[in-house]
């Protein structure tokens, strides 16, 4: 489950949209970067140690540059104030990635659905998607027409795009669109949790099982983080360093493991960005997180230690 760690080049930041810039990251001496699917995104490590995830939105093909795009939010944790204000064109910043939770499957036609910032794993998904000459349309909304980044590159694809600024046409039809949906169509939705929602609730309704795909920024649900009230003292062993840890009922695995192993990777502690995944070596996982899918899940094979903890007495990490 390790990402690849490297070193890469800020070369260049550049506006896209009201409130949002790129960032193009290069290897410094020019070397090909890791492979990467449309859905992967990569964690950049900011000069101040924060730690953001950010999902590629350049050609997958194109192995000499990765490049993310972040909404400067006023009132958030701090990172996209970071990345807007600081000035990192020409600086060195660690990244660890490619790392893929919202992968493109195989699909008869396809339908994208984008909200603000969420267009930016989908335009990598649209690009793909056209150069595999496979049939594809996207609802693309956010709040007015120059906060929407990218439209240009979505036009130039040559696919049906509907954009759907708010103060111009209010909320986008996802119930029509998502009802009109073809026989074998794949739903891939990113964006604020209202429309994550919206879209669960209509393709439970009229599509079959499996058919929608989504990323969060966010968690889904405040209480379905970190550690509920019915939690039991657990114990954990971590299989390569020797340890064997209590995690008592009001304390995550992570700070457990935090105390021991204090690199172990982290980011969000809310259970969406995939940083922490670890491989389960025995144990049953009680999964609380929103990267995960069902098989996945069942498979037992991994958990997000910042929020999941355990069905059984005892688990046994690969750590």
């Amino acid at each position: 489950m390790t990402a690849p760690l490297q070193s890469l080049l800020v070369t260049r930041i550049a506006a896209e949209a009201e409130g949002v810039v790129s960032v193009e990251l290069r290897h410094p001496q020019g070397a090909e970067l890791p492979a990467w699917e449309p859905g992967a995104h990569v964690d950049l490590y900011l000069p101040s140690g924060l730690v953001r995830q950010y999902s590629l939105c350049s050609d997958p093909e194109d192995r000499t540059r990765y490049r993310v795009a972040v909404l400067r939010v006023a009132d958030g944790r701090g990172g996209s104030i970071e990345v807007h204000d600081t000035g990192l064109a020409g600086r060195e910043l660690k990244v660890v990635g490619p790392r893929n939770h919202f992968p493109l499957g195989t699909a008869e036609n396809y339908l994208l659905i984008a909200g603000g910032i969420g267009v930016t794993p989908l335009l990598a998904m649209a690009r793909q998607l056209t150069k595999r000459r496979r049939r594809w349309s996207m609802i693309y909304g956010g709040r007015t027409r120059a906060s929407m980044a990218f439209t240009a590159e979505l036009a130039e694809l040559g696919g049906p795009v509907d954009i759907v600024p708010e103060d111009e046409h209010g909320l986008p039809d996802l119930a029509a669109a998502i009802r009109g949906c073809p026989r074998g169509t794949a739903v891939y939705c990113c964006g604020p949790e209202p429309m994550l929602q919206a879209a669960q609730s209509l393709c439970t309704e009229h599509l079959p099982a499996g058919a929608l795909h989504i990323e969060r920024f966010g968690a889904a649900a405040a209480d379905s983080v970190g550690p509920a009230g019915g939690d039991q003292e657990i114990e954990v062993e971590l299989a390569r360093s020797g340890h064997v840890l209590t995690v008592t009922a009001n304390r995550s695995v992570l700070d457990a493991v935090l105390d021991v192993l204090p690199g172990t990777p982290y980011s969000c502690r809310e259970g969406y960005c995939g940083t922490c995944e670890v491989t389960v070596l025995d144990g049953a996982p009680e999964h609380r997180d929103d990267v995960l899918t069902d098989g996945e899940r069942a498979s037992g094979e991994t958990m997000m230690i910042c929020v999941s903890r355990a069905k059984s007495v005892r688990l046994v990490l690969d750590l």
